[in-house]
């Protein structure tokens, strides 16, 4: 295609902002139209929790600006960085069909876009439909930099339930009054936990719970006998939540952006980097009710935020002012209330698990504590036993490399990874009620940027196994690229000879919370090509190294390779 074609093609784009799929090249997935948006990386002052800070957001939005498209459409984003940080955007739950160089994980698939530098992401929305949410992936600057994606079936497609009256998106944050940047630096160097956020909030408000925030608070409007779709996304970044409405039931009909059975509930959990779409009915007496988040905590012996942050749902007719009738939340270490939220979630329709398996893998997920090698261990070995807290996979802590995986994958540049990640524990234990947790056992994790290597079209099983060195704990996995079939999820150590698997109807996700003191069991396709991240979703923990990389090799033909990367890829 002609310089004059691409000049003429992008100045339409740039113009229209939407226009049907043309002028693009022709190994990338085609899109219904193309959806062009424009995010600034700036900081802005916010006054909350009676303390006035500067946070880093994009376009001065907090939240951010929505991505609003339809299925198959192609979305463009050019982000250009106006702060002195670095920065990244990560399209969450976005497989990224060819287009992994646009995934956005630091040091992952790109090198971050530095202070006044811009890059622009392009990537098409494969068969995919429902709520996802974008979010920074660099440092810890998700704290405020996020915004959800959502994504309409294509025209005249209806939902597979009943169409709500209206819809609304509820993003479940926490935010610290500290610089997230300079806290990350300083829990690091400390070797001790992070401090627990200040406050939980709700479309980035607190309620009333909170100092100074009784006027700080999220409000739905709704009428009598009306059915609302809430698009709930869990964008905080170290504590999984329950949420609840006073008095009124949720009917999960979708999780991770993939339809489900419809399951009601009094609650629901959702584990940073979750999406889930409730239905919502105004069945109950006019007045106000409570929305309300609070903590999920299943590891031991650690602080956290215990106050809840609340929103209203107010129907029309009641009286302002009024007090709003209390939600109940399950108390805050209730493994049950969500083992019962997980047990709920089913494909809508039987779905095409991969049955051969020719890849297993078998991952242990969880803490370590390594010994004090500072001089200043007061200061620096914080951790228990007076050492210094990890995590790790296998018990190999990830170490971020210099340049990006991608890139020294793509244009073989050594020495920045290996491939030896292994397939399985060094050494098997009792995982769950034997791990070493006293002198003189070992605590120690491996330090190494490890990846695994799969064949293209490989069929995967990957088990997830939760220790209980330091504590047992539920994380978040989040694999980038893929989703994938939860086949199974249990308590213990994971035993082939016990362990039940759905095969039917399991859901098709790309977060899964590993169960405190258990197992969790999922299966996909290798079909993607490319370098694709795979950690705890709780910051601290992908701080510490709870991470590997996978890495998907081509097929064979163009929409089997991963294309070449953009001219405007950042540089380290």
């Amino acid at each position: 295609m002609s310089l004059m074609a691409n000049l003429l093609c992008f100045s339409v784009l740039f113009l229209t902002m939407s226009f049907s799929y043309c002028c693009m090249a022709h190994k990338w997935p085609a899109g219904g139209s193309t959806r062009f948006y424009d995010f600034k990386v700036q900081t802005m002052k916010v006054n909350k929790l009676c303390n006035t800070k500067e946070i880093v957001t994009i376009n001065k939005m907090f939240p951010g600006p929505i991505v609003y498209a339809q299925e198959d459409d192609r979305i463009i984003v050019k982000v250009t960085n106006e702060t002195p940080y670095n920065a990244t955007i990560h399209w969450h739950g976005v497989r990224q069909k060819l287009s992994c160089w646009f995934d956005g994980p630091s040091y992952i698939t790109q090198c971050p876009i530095q202070a006044g530098a811009s890059f622009t992401y392009e990537f098409t929305l494969v068969q995919q439909k429902g709520t996802f949410f974008w979010h920074a992936h660099v440092s810890w600057l998700r704290a405020t930099v996020y915004g959800a994606i959502v994504v309409y079936p294509k025209t005249e497609v209806p939902y597979p339930f009943e169409h709500p009256y209206e819809e609304h998106i509820v993003i479940l944050g926490e935010y610290w009054l500290r610089d997230v940047v300079q806290l990350e630096r300083e829990v690091l160097a400390s070797g001790g936990a992070a401090p627990p956020a200040d406050a939980f909030t709700i479309n980035s408000h607190p309620g009333p719970n909170y100092n100074c925030s009784r006027n700080d608070v999220y409000k739905i409007d709704v009428v009598p006998g009306k059915t609302y779709l809430l698009r709930l996304i869990n964008a905080g970044l170290n504590m999984e939540n329950f949420f609840a409405i006073a008095y009124h039931k949720l009917t999960i009909v979708e999780a991770d952006a993939e339809y489900t059975k419809p399951f009601t509930t009094d609650r629901v959990m959702l584990g940073p980097g979750q999406t889930m779409n409730v239905l919502v009915t105004a069945d109950q007496p006019i007045g106000k009710y409570s929305m309300a988040m609070g903590p999920y905590m299943s590891a031991q012996n650690i602080s956290f935020q215990n106050i809840s942050a609340i929103a209203y749902f107010q129907y029309s007719g009641a009286v302002p002012n009024s007090i709003s009738l209390p939600a109940k939340l399950p108390s805050f270490n209730d493994n049950l209330a969500a083992k019962t939220v997980m047990d709920g979630l089913r494909s809508l329709n039987p779905v095409n698990v991969p049955k051969e398996i020719d890849t297993e893998l078998f991952v242990t997920v969880g803490l370590n504590v390594n010994k004090c090698r500072s001089k200043t261990p007061r200061n620096n070995c914080r951790g228990m036993n007076n050492g210094t807290f990890a995590a790790s996979m296998n018990n190999i802590s990830f170490v971020m490399p210099t340049v990006s995986i991608l890139e020294a994958y793509y244009k073989k540049i050594g020495g920045q990874f290996t491939v030896d990640f292994p397939g399985a524990p060094l050494r098997f234990y009792d995982f769950v009620n034997g791990a070493p947790n006293n002198a003189p056992n070992n605590t120690q994790a491996i330090n190494g940027t490890r990846t695994k290597v799969l064949k293209f079209g490989s069929k995967v099983q990957l088990i997830f196994q939760d220790t209980s060195t330091v504590t047992t704990e539920n994380h978040p996995i989040h694999l980038h690229g893929y989703s994938f079939y939860v086949v199974g999820y249990g308590t213990g150590n994971y035993n082939p000879q016990t362990a039940n698997f759905n095969l039917i109807d399991p859901p098709y996700m790309n977060t899964i919370g590993v169960p405190v003191g258990g197992w969790a069991a999922i299966r996909f396709v290798a079909d993607n090509p490319g370098v694709w991240f795979m950690h705890c979703h709780l910051e601290i923990h992908q701080s510490w190294g709870l991470g590997a990389v996978l890495i998907v090799e081509n097929g064979e033909g163009e929409l089997e390779t991963l294309p070449h990367p953009p001219a405007d890829l950042p540089r380290c």
